[in-house]
């Protein structure tokens, strides 16, 4: 295989990874239980999606 004859600038490296970047999860409100959660997943507090219940949430731990 060809190897690189120069070595390539940090700057352009840099130019190449500029599109590497993370973007936040999109967040809607519920609208059964009004928290927030994130777009075309199940809600973690209520357990539904699309109106139908597929999660029965767990109850919380008491101290």
């Amino acid at each position: 295989m060809p190897l690189p004859k120069r070595r390539h600038s940090s700057t352009r490296q840099a130019k190449r990874r500029t599109h590497y970047k993370l973007t936040p999860p999109s967040l809607t409100f519920c609208k059964r239980c009004n928290e927030m959660a994130r777009s075309h997943y199940i809600c973690a507090s209520c357990g539904y999606y699309n109106g139908r219940q597929w999660l029965t949430p767990k109850a919380e731990a008491t101290a």
